[in-house]
């Protein structure tokens, strides 16, 4: 996704194993830290439209919880189970599913009371990180992660 096609103020970072994205939400850390951990909201986040809904689970996601979540990838539905690997009450929650690469969300409270709101695919842990970048990531989930924190962001807008 060259930069001019990113959604409007999002800027997106990457390296090797990693790609991440930011924006401002015009909400509070509290407030976007509980929308992000609640698998029901997984759908409406995500930024490649491949979360259905949650199937099982906590409706609120803590330090170590499994949830699942129905999927669909090139009209293949599936199942996936993810753990909450990363915690911080109010400003950080990063979850992994088995092959070990994680999604990440940071909040950081911005002066004017909104929230710097970062989401971080991360393959480094992976089992595989090597096949992963064979397969083009973590390239391949620019747009995503670009997408997912601008729906986070225009569903506060909507508000």
């Amino acid at each position: 996704m060259p930069e001019t096609d990113l959604p409007e103020g999002v800027t997106v970072e990457s390296d090797r194993d990693t790609v991440s994205a930011t924006v401002v939400v015009d909400a509070p850390p509290a407030d976007v830290f509980d929308y992000v951990r609640r698998p029901a909201n997984h759908q409406a986040i995500s930024g490649d439209a491949t979360v259905q809904d949650s199937t099982s689970g906590p409706e609120v996601l803590g330090e170590g919880d499994r949830f699942n979540v129905r999927m669909k990838q090139v009209g293949v539905p599936y199942r996936m189970t993810s753990k909450v690997v990363e915690y911080a009450q109010g400003t950080k929650i990063a979850w992994c599913h088995v092959s070990g690469h994680r999604w990440r969300w940071e909040m950081e409270a911005t002066p004017d009371g909104g929230t710097r709101l970062t989401e971080t695919y991360d393959q480094s842990p992976a089992k595989a990180p090597f096949a992963l970048r064979l397969l083009g990531y973590p390239g391949r989930h620019r747009a995503n992660v670009a997408r997912s924190v601008a729906n986070v962001r225009d569903h506060f807008a909507s508000r």
